[in-house]
């Protein structure tokens, strides 16, 4: 069973609301670069709205991403991202 806090093998998580714009630009940014990702919406998940609070110091700052080996980072660039995922190859 998936939980936010273990995310599925090997994958990539976004923690997201429907109305963040630097959600959606990151997103879209990521896919150019052909990097794959499960978003999950903090409003419709109360579970994850908790994780993203417990690594944000209590506040729903998104896009908040989950690693494979459980590094989070919150608004990263796309290429932070990129260069994270290259050390987990």
């Amino acid at each position: 069973m998936t939980t936010p806090t273990t995310p599925a093998t090997g994958q990539l998580t976004m923690y997201t609301t429907t109305w963040c714009g630097f959600c959606r630009r990151l997103k879209s940014q990521l896919a150019r670069e052909g990097i794959e990702m499960v978003e999950v919406d903090i409003e419709r998940d109360p579970a994850a709205a908790e994780f993203v609070m417990s690594v944000n110091g209590g506040n729903q700052t998104v896009p908040t991403l989950l690693f494979p080996d459980g590094k989070a980072m919150t608004n990263p660039s796309a290429k932070a991202v990129k260069a994270h995922l290259a050390t987990l190859s």
